[in-house]
């Protein structure tokens, strides 16, 4: 069970990986082995009610959710239709609303595709060196190997970068939306907390 990313301390998940993460589901989909769905379960804190937003279905798996402008949002890729689903649990109403769709040709693979908030969007970094923002922009960019997202704000994205020179370290290279180019180092990761404060972690 792990706290739902985002800046909540009320919602957590779990799943059950049934087929390894969404990449390895996909990677046996693309053999033509047979894919049951992984199981999503949501948990509020702190009444400890359990909800399965989306039910399992074959052929297709779920990503990591994230919590949005009040609500939890899931990533569903289904591989038997070819589509990327972008869903907001509605959980006062125990429902799904779509958020978007998109064409699984949209990206190459699913390796690394990722939901982040906020805003809301849809990423991909492929083991290339290189950065894609999937929705609702279409960016690519070339990054280090060793950087990883962390969260946009406004035409700025955030990225860890570690270093090992002899001794471990981390920083945080903030690079403009539009072309990738770094605007800013600083020393150490920047960690998102459950109240929305962004603390810089040196």
């Amino acid at each position: 069970m792990e706290l739902v990313q985002g800046g909540t301390d009320e919602w957590y998940w779990a799943t059950d990986y049934i087929h390894g993460d969404l990449y390895e589901a996909e990677e046996l989909f693309r053999q033509r082995h047979h894919v049951r769905s992984n199981r999503l379960y949501l948990i509020h804190y702190p009444d400890g009610t359990v909800y399965e937003p989306v039910p399992p279905v074959d052929g297709q798996y779920l990503g990591y959710p994230v919590y949005d402008e009040g609500a939890i949002v899931l990533l569903v890729v289904n591989f038997a239709e070819s589509m990327i689903y972008i869903l907001r649990f509605i959980h006062q109403q125990e429902k799904t609303q779509e958020v978007a769709r998109l064409p699984l040709s949209t990206v190459k693979d699913c390796y690394n595709l990722i939901l982040h908030t906020s805003p809301l969007s849809l990423t991909r970094q492929p083991n290339d060196g290189t950065f894609e923002m999937i929705w609702p922009e279409k960016i690519s960019f070339a990054i280090n190997d060793r950087e990883s997202f962390n969260f946009r704000e406004g035409d700025d994205l955030y990225f860890n970068i570690w270093y090992e020179d002899p001794d471990y370290r981390e920083e945080t290279l903030v690079r403009s939306l539009r072309d990738g180019a770094i605007l800013e180092r600083l020393p150490g990761d920047i960690r998102i907390m459950p109240n929305g404060e962004r603390w810089l972690i040196k």
